[in-house]
């Protein structure tokens, strides 16, 4: 099948091809603005389906809408009726188009002509009204608010927001591509008259640029989103994606000692917190024991035990663990414990405990295994 990509370099375009790609497509013909202006008639002349992605969000001057939105179109699918070519069209248009502005004015000119052009041809057309679309290879200031503010609160520049209360409609780019993908294969998803997205998302401007900035502080913090919402899910891998390429990495604040260090890594609101113990050869961590607070250890380098003792009884239970076989050692309530380093280097432990420490109530308590 060969699919021609208008707005290929754009946004959606960049994700469209990609996924495709994925997916084992392989004769995809990309047009953009700076490809030469011949091999449209070569495209429209071969192709399958065209996804027409191309046009116009924030141009210098109000009649560059029209040209963009419209006058490209006309051109696209001129090419197409003189190449005689039927196959199906998919139009990006926007929601906006029901509004009297000179953006939605355009676009509804596109969809209007392309409804021309089903009638005259027979042609099977699909018109997508996006929401405000976010997600990876956005563009700040032009494609959508949260690419606004992703690059700028990752750059700690200033976030203007004029209404904090005014609703936004959000609609994620994988899912749009997924929708895409659908209709590829005549099966687009139908509301309202047009095609759209069935995952869409709403959130105030204000919770926006606040959820945007937590991730920001979650390298303080600590913190983990929370990933059982999917617009919060989403818009913090948006948000990573806009990271400046030399501050991917960041610093833990290691608790350390001659005993070796103790390094807090994240944590969560609902599911526990997550550190890495260091111990060096011959050293002894822990005795002590919890009412409720609960415990895995993960021995990921070294060698050494894990040793039990149920605070009313004498009898001490042993668990020889290494890093030449993985295993998960459960820390129960009710039992002093400790861990001891057997090697000769350093022992290393990923610790999970199912709250995050609080120093107000630290349910630890002090008893020799």
């Amino acid at each position: 099948m060969n699919i021609l990509v208008t707005g290929a370099n754009g946004f959606v375009g960049k994700n469209l091809i990609a996924e495709l790609k994925n997916e084992g497509y392989e004769n995809i013909f990309s047009f953009d603005i700076d490809t030469p202006k011949t091999l449209l008639d070569e495209y429209c002349k071969k192709a399958d389906f065209v996804f027409h992605l191309a046009g116009v969000n924030r141009p210098k001057e109000e009649d560059e809408f029209m040209k963009g939105n419209f006058g490209f179109t006309s051109e696209l699918l001129g090419k197409l009726k003189e190449y005689h070519n039927t196959c199906p069209v998919m139009i990006s248009s926007s929601i906006q188009a029901s509004l009297d502005n000179s953006y939605g004015k355009s676009k509804k000119a596109g969809e209007d002509l392309l409804k021309s052009y089903h009638e005259e041809t027979g042609a099977p057309v699909y018109i997508y009204r996006f929401s405000n679309l976010y997600g990876k290879w956005s563009r700040p200031n032009y494609n959508t608010v949260v690419a606004t503010f992703c690059y700028k609160i990752a750059r700690d520049e200033e976030v203007t927001v004029n209404d904090p209360n005014a609703m936004i409609e959000l609609c994620y780019i994988d899912d749009v591509v997924k929708e895409l993908i659908f209709c590829l294969n005549d099966k687009p998803y139908m509301e309202k008259g047009y095609c759209s997205v069935r995952e869409v998302d709403q959130i105030t401007v204000g919770e926006l640029k606040e959820l945007i900035i937590s991730f920001k502080e979650s390298r303080v913090s600590l913190t983990l989103p929370d990933f059982s919402r999917r617009i919060e899910k989403n818009l913090y891998s948006t948000y990573l994606s806009f990271l400046p390429e030399d501050e991917f990495s960041y610093f833990l604040k290691m608790n350390v000692d001659d005993r070796g260090s103790f390094t807090e890594f994240l944590r969560t609101t609902d599911r526990g917190q997550v550190s890495i113990n260091i111990s060096k050869p011959g050293i002894t961590k822990g005795n002590h024991w919890h009412h409720t607070k609960n415990e895995k250890f993960l021995v990921v380098n070294g060698e050494g035990v894990i040793r039990f003792r149920k605070i009313d009884s004498d009898e001490v239970i042993e668990y020889f663990v290494s890093s030449e076989k993985l295993e998960v050692v459960d820390i129960p309530v009710g039992y002093t414990h400790n861990i001891e380093n057997l090697g000769k280097s350093d022992m290393v432990t990923v610790m999970w405990v199912n709250e995050p420490f609080d120093p107000e109530h630290p349910d630890t308590y002090y008893v020799e295994v």
